[in-house]
């Protein structure tokens, strides 16, 4: 295979950058990520005026069109200055643009795609419960119960990012209990949030505070029938495409955080003297600095085989697995050797390596624990099922 980004993937790239360090510069990252109290509707917006949630949406529906590859250039790029804010744009890239546009009805597709594109639509992910983590599927309380034109769920859901200031939300529940195996009887709505009897509460928490994460609690709210996705009782397999486009999203940001430590590293050890030379001259850093190019290139290399042969249609479960897995772990631990680079400079709210650790520590939990990925790859070869 050409290990080679296409020449118009390669454009995109270079003229992203360009607009992320004039636009998007760290020091702007840092101030709006500080704001635990305020989403940064700033953001959101200059993404609008950039065109860029338009991107893997086609242009029938006024997107930039884009394949998965061209979206993940877009997700690395933005996450080597924003870090976890990046999420700001993938979030409702996924629950509604690469969602609806790969199982909503045309007339789904018609309403709300080209309002995603312009900006105008803002989307929260609605899965994980307070009891189930990872055990999404055995611990799944939410339910949706039909009646006549719609549907009425009732539940509680937790770390549902963006909720807060969404529009809609893509949310999961359990609409049928006659069912021999957990993964069926399950439906996807896409729910108003300012629908009667949804209640949404921020939470605290360590990094990519100024997003917000939240509580959403479903009270006999009602969903009308047209804001069902794709079959009802059906969607956990309706979900696996867009679940293995979320991982591989994850490695892209993952990639992304690597590509700022380093640059950031870099700059610091030549301009940093101790002991009557730059600290970049010492080899005990320099093997940092060699270990964080290596996972970076060898991250690189395996989200560019993912997302290629996703774009192509194939099967990528396993190796998006494994990208999540290694991207997330070399990510995390690149922005912990940048943190030791930069000494106190590096535990500072001044610098960007503690905004980097705290960010890159979720994608070793979210949207699934490296754990249970690791149980999945065993598995994948031959091994028995662990849990």
């Amino acid at each position: 295979m050409d290990f080679e980004l296409p020449e118009d993937h390669r454009a995109f790239r270079d003229m992203i950058r360009r607009w992320v360090d004039k636009e998007c510069p760290k020091e702007w990252a840092r101030e709006l990520e500080a704001d635990e109290h305020n989403y940064p509707h700033a953001l959101w917006d200059k993404f609008t005026e950039a065109g860029l949630h338009g991107v893997g949406i086609d242009e029938e529906y006024g997107g930039q069109g884009g394949d998965v590859v061209m979206q993940m250039v877009l997700a690395r790029e933005l996450a080597r200055s924003l870090g976890g804010l990046a999420w700001i744009w993938g979030i409702t890239s996924f629950a509604g643009s690469k969602s609806i546009g790969l199982y909503g009805t045309q007339k789904q597709k018609a309403k709300y795609l080209p309002k995603i594109a312009a900006g105008e639509l803002k989307a929260a992910i609605s899965f994980t419960e307070p009891g189930g983590g990872t055990d999404l599927l055995g611990n799944l309380a939410t339910t949706a119960e039909k009646v006549d034109g719609g549907w009425i769920l009732n539940g509680e859901k937790i770390w549902s990012s963006s909720a807060h200031v969404a529009d809609f939300m893509l949310c999961i529940a359990r609409s049928d209990k006659s069912v021999e195996k957990k993964h069926q009887g399950l439906t996807l709505f896409w729910v108003p949030t300012d629908a009667e009897g949804v209640t949404i509460t921020p939470l605290a928490k360590l990094g990519m505070r100024s997003m917000g994460s939240c509580t959403v609690v479903y009270d006999n709210v009602f969903v009308a029938d047209e804001n069902v996705l794709a079959e009802p009782h059906n969607a956990w397999y309706t979900l696996l495409p867009t679940l293995n486009n979320e991982r591989i999203m994850v490695g892209a940001f993952c990639l992304g955080v690597i590509d700022g430590v380093l640059e950031d590293a870099l700059a610091y050890l030549m301009q940093r003297k101790a002991f009557g030379k730059y600290i970049g001259e010492f080899q005990a850093l320099q093997h940092y600095v060699a270990d964080i190019a290596t996972s970076q290139k060898t991250t690189e290399l395996l989200l560019h085989f993912c997302a290629s042969k996703q774009a192509l249609g194939e099967d990528v479960g396993n190796e998006a697995n494994m990208l999540k897995l290694h991207a997330s772990e070399a990510a995390n631990q690149a922005a912990d050797l940048g943190i030791q680079m930069l000494g106190g400079m590096g535990y500072s709210a001044e610098t960007d390596m503690q905004r980097y650790w705290r960010d890159s520590r979720l994608w070793r939990i979210g949207p699934i624990t490296n754990e249970m990925v690791r149980n999945g790859i065993a598995q994948s070869l031959g091994l028995p099922r662990s849990f």
